[in-house]
């Protein structure tokens, strides 16, 4: 599955809840620092890198009323809401359907090799192109055309 100019961001936060306003903690300056090929990416076509070089070293700065970076991310008007996502639904739902595809993946277990846990990841819902998912309080990963991109706290 190729996400094209769709980026999610994996959210691991100790808050429960279904739906709520950003968390003030969401708020800053989030680095990537990293890039590895998506686990839904197809093994026989290396996808392009000149989009993880553009990335690299940039920020993405998360504010209450904007979101500002490289695009896709940048947002003029965010409507945040928190939700808890499954395993399966994180990534634009790309592990549910990796599991039902003839490679019969275990959702959790790939949420888990890209270091979340547990049954609930949180995601910070923007009303724009762009969903968050934070791994922690200091990392963010985020998919984007067949990358997981890992971003950390500045």
């Amino acid at each position: 599955m190729k996400l094209t100019g769709v980026v999610c961001f994996l959210v691991s936060a100790a808050t429960a809840g279904v739906a709520q306003a950003a968390d003030p903690s969401y708020v800053g300056s989030w680095k990537f620092t990293s890039a590895v090929v998506a686990p839904w990416a197809d093994p026989q076509h290396k996808p392009d890198s000149a989009e993880q070089v553009r990335l690299m070293g940039k920020t993405v700065v998360v504010k209450a009323k904007e979101i500002s970076g490289p695009r896709p991310f940048a947002c003029a008007k965010p409507q945040y809401k928190l939700a808890d996502y499954g395993p399966d639904m994180i990534f634009q739902g790309a592990f549910d359907e990796m599991q039902h595809s003839s490679k019969k993946v275990d959702p959790k277990a790939l949420a888990a090799s890209l270091g979340f846990t547990g049954d609930n990841i949180k995601t910070l819902e923007t009303g724009c192109e762009i969903d968050f998912h934070i791994v922690d309080d200091a990392t963010i990963e985020a998919g984007l055309n067949d990358y997981v991109y890992t971003l950390k706290k500045q």
